[in-house]
Formats: C-alpha cells, structure tokens, sequence
C-alpha cells in the first residue's frame, strides 16, 4: 500500500533570477517525519490549477506559515504598509484549496499564516500590528539571527475543554511559540474557537461539523516535533486523520 501523500502550500519567491514555488524544509520534514506521510508542493498557479483533480490525488492538505500575508482586500480592508509583505498567487491558490478540502472532507491543517488563510477563506478577518493593540503581548519573535531562540517555546495558551484539540493535546493548556504580528480578528462564523493566548488572541480553531480533521494553529508546532510532545501530537493527529481518509476512499473505490 502506498504512504498517504499530502499537498503543502507554496510561496512565490524570486532569487538567484528564478521565480520559486517552495515550501520551509521543517514543515516538509515535520510532515514526513511526525505525520507519516509525503508531502507534495503544490505550485502556486491560482485560477489555472484544477483542484479536484489536485485533491483526488492527495491524502490531506497542509497550509504552511510564511513571512507574507493575506492580502487585506480579499476580508475587505484597506491595505497599507503595516500589511505587507503580500503573496497574491499564493492567495490565489491556497484559499482556494482550503475552501474545497473542507467541502469535501479532505483532512486540513493549517499553521500560522495558514490558520490566518483558513479564517479569510471562510469568511473571517485579521488583524495586523496586534502588539499595537490595548491589553495583547507581543506575539512576535525575539530579534534574533538564530533561528532556535526566534522559535523557542514561550507562552501558554488555554484550550477549550471539549475541542477537537483538547482531544489530541488531552490537557487544557500547553506552551507553545510565537512568531507572528497579525492574528484573527473577526472569525468566520464557520470556524470554532479552540484555543487562546492569555491576552485573548485566537491561537487555535477548527471547522464546525467539519467532515474530517480540519483545525489551524497559529503557532507553529513543525520546528519542534522532535523534542515537544504537544508539537509531535498535532502533527500525529493529522497523520492519523489523512491515513483514516485514505482507508475510506480505498474502501469506497473497492466496493464500486
């Protein structure tokens, strides 16, 4: 039998006088090695790719966390210089896809600019600057050149007793990074809150009545599945659902 294969967000990126479509090697690796199954980078082609056919070849779908954000226009927001740096083929491509995984029950998670993806596609809006904010911490990462420290593990967040999340963690609170300036604002109406920082900020959500696995984390659990258990419990959650979401399609392809 063949291992689950995943499809993982792309950002757009020019360097070395190519144009790139490419994924961060810790959520490739974090995927393969804690999910257990093989990631596929999907190329950031927006309105020419074929989703369904994308997604009748793949097991799961993984949103990964980038330096670029949403494009403000696409939750009806004026854009300025606060909400840069953008990725418009990228938006192109992942809301998309994240709207079509969910609709037909293709095991979703999404990380950090991912959960931001997830509310924007459903509906919801961000805010940017949240450290800015009256009463919020500063959710961004030390200035560092070292990645360990920008990534390191420093604050709680408290997880809804009898979420989606609650079930993988089986605790109410765990301790987890932080590396981002923009979060959740308004959610869509079609996402449940999971978890929050203890300054309110939307840290976890998961899609309501969802027809499989589907939960976006701001976070980001993919630097240390190695050495953090909770990191390694989302990962193995995912993993399981994706192969639960094979057996299933294995079965009904069997029985026509």
């Amino acid at each position: 039998m063949r291992q689950p294969l995943v499809a993982i967000s792309s950002d757009v990126r020019t360097f070395e006088n190519y144009t790139w479509h490419a994924a961060p090697d810790q959520y490739l690796m974090a995927a393969y090695q804690a999910a257990d199954v093989i990631p596929l980078i999907v190329p950031s082609f927006g309105d020419d790719l074929d989703i369904d056919a994308i997604l009748d070849g793949v097991d799961g779908v993984l949103i990964t966390g980038s330096k670029s954000n949403v494009h403000p226009s696409l939750y009806g927001v004026q854009p300025t210089e606060a909400h840069e740096p953008y990725d418009p083929a990228r938006d192109a491509t992942s809301l998309p896809l994240i709207r079509r995984a969910i609709d037909r029950g293709v095991p979703l998670l999404a990380i950090c600019r991912g959960i931001q993806e997830l509310n924007v596609a459903l509906g919801g809006t961000l805010a940017t600057e949240i450290q800015q904010l009256d009463g919020r911490m500063d959710h961004r990462a030390p200035s560092s050149e070292n990645q360990v420290e920008r990534f390191a593990i420093r604050h709680p967040v408290h997880i809804k007793p009898g979420s989606c999340l609650a079930g993988v963690m089986n605790s109410d609170s765990i301790q987890v990074n932080s590396v981002h300036r923009q979060a959740i604002d308004k959610p869509a109406t079609q996402l449940e809150i999971e978890a929050v920082a203890d300054d309110g900020t939307i840290e976890a959500v998961s899609v309501k009545n969802a027809r499989a696995f589907a939960v976006g984390v701001q976070w980001h659990p993919e630097y240390w599945v190695k050495t953090d258990n909770s990191s390694r419990k989302i990962f193995a959650a995912f993993g399981d659902a994706v192969r639960a979401h094979k057996a299933s399609r294995e079965r009904l392809q069997a029985a026509e």
